[in-house]
């Protein structure tokens, strides 16, 4: 084994799950490794022994350890970083923090995330700002030369998912940052997807904003996510809800906002989560991003390349370059109904579907897709196994249509 490869033996006895189940529905929620998962438990236990004031106090350290982990994986000063309990939540903070008026854009894309666009549609209704949406270029991917000629001075946001729900697209981050910032223009990216799955540098990207959850590619406990506010921007956002961990009740009749993220963040909080997510954080670090990256996207193009030669199943991934999300449908098959043959097998996968990326399908014609995410501890092996099910249901089609 080469010095920058992964040890796939070794990461699949750190996995409890891969002794069970094959596990393609990483984007969904990765199989934790043990040392998250002992020292998540190990937390509750102390709760459970000793209270849990005393246990958080206990765990302060490690607790505060989440906030160097997660700057040295994105490249970023810990003061930067919020710890929310979800994705969702974290890019609301952010995002409900900004003060849109009447006329604001906000620049957004084809392959939006739901939750996402929902918050877009009520701020527009709130406020009376303006969402338009950049279109794609000939890959399916934000068009670069589209978002140039859709800027103006009334232009308050740019907000691109950085990989889609639904398929193996990775949009161009990077040129959409230079073109923020040269515009002067906030940038916030949902890496949801992309955090621990590749390397992800705010400062490469040059985003302002960046939320990310534990539960997907880094392999952490669920409910935990965090946020990303460069520190130049902090003051300019004022978070839709504050509490006294967010701000200090000063006087009567005044209130002071911390100056740091953490003013995104709430006082009640998931202290065993947080422990794991700083352990999951570390566990990616210490395999090396790079070397993840590499695993992922090199096993996914092999899954890829299988699916491609079974007759009856067509990929749908977009995107110039793609990652470790392997979307496709099955004629004469509803997604869920080969979902729900998978699952008797014991194969994880997921089913997307047209409400969580509806612009995106509704303009391919899709209503929904078969979603299988690979991560860097699954194995060619299981890409065969994947495969020999996916044509058995394939054949059932064969067999249907009397070919």
């Amino acid at each position: 084994m080469g010095q920058n490869e992964i040890d796939i033996f070794r990461a699949r006895q750190d996995t409890l799950g891969c002794k069970s189940v094959l596990h393609f529905n990483n984007a969904g929620a990765a199989l934790m490794p043990n040392q998250v998962l002992d020292a998540t438990i190990g937390h509750l236990k102390l709760e459970a022994e000793i209270g849990g004031y005393e246990a958080a106090k206990l765990s302060h350290d490690a607790v505060e350890h989440v906030y160097d982990a997660a700057s040295s994986l994105i490249g970023c000063q810990r003061d930067e970083i919020a710890l929310i309990e979800n994705a969702t939540r974290a890019w609301d903070m952010a995002f409900y923090g900004i003060p849109f008026k009447s006329g604001d854009r906000i620049l957004t894309s084809v392959a939006e995330y739901g939750s996402n666009y929902i918050a877009f549609l009520q701020i527009a209704r709130r406020t009376g700002a303006v969402i338009d949406v950049i279109p794609n270029d000939e890959y399916g991917q934000v068009s670069i030369t589209a978002l140039k000629n859709l800027l103006d001075e009334r232009v308050k946001l740019i907000a691109i998912t950085h990989i889609p729900t639904n398929s193996g697209l990775i949009n161009p981050a990077v040129e959409i940052g230079e073109v923020a910032k040269q515009a002067k223009i906030l940038y916030l990216l949902d890496a949801c997807q992309s955090v621990g799955q590749m390397p992800v540098n705010v400062q490469t990207i040059g985003c302002d904003l960046l939320s990310a959850t534990g539960r997907k590619y880094l392999r952490g406990p669920r409910g935990t996510g965090f946020l990303y506010v460069r520190q130049n921007v902090i003051e300019q956002l004022e978070p839709p809800f504050l509490d006294s961990h967010a701000a200090e009740w000063v006087t009567k009749d005044q209130f002071k906002i911390r100056t740091d993220a953490r003013r995104f963040e709430n006082w009640e909080t998931n202290c065993a989560g947080k422990v794991g997510l700083g352990v999951a954080v570390d566990y990616a670090l210490s395999w090396g991003l790079e070397n993840i990256w590499a695993q992922i996207s090199s096993l996914a193009e092999t899954l890829r390349t299988h699916l491609s030669h079974i007759s009856h199943v067509k990929l749908q991934d977009l995107g110039l370059h793609k990652c470790g999300i392997v979307a496709f449908t099955v004629d004469g098959q509803n997604p869920q109904e080969v979902y729900d043959q998978l699952a008797k097998q014991k194969i994880n996968v997921s089913v997307s579907r047209a409400s969580s990326t509806r612009l995106d399908m509704e303009a391919r014609g899709l209503a929904s897709i078969i979603r299988a995410s690979v991560h860097y501890y699954n194995t060619e092996d299981e890409v065969e196994l994947f495969c020999e099910a996916i044509t058995r249901i394939a054949s059932g089609v064969r067999s249907k249509k009397g070919l």
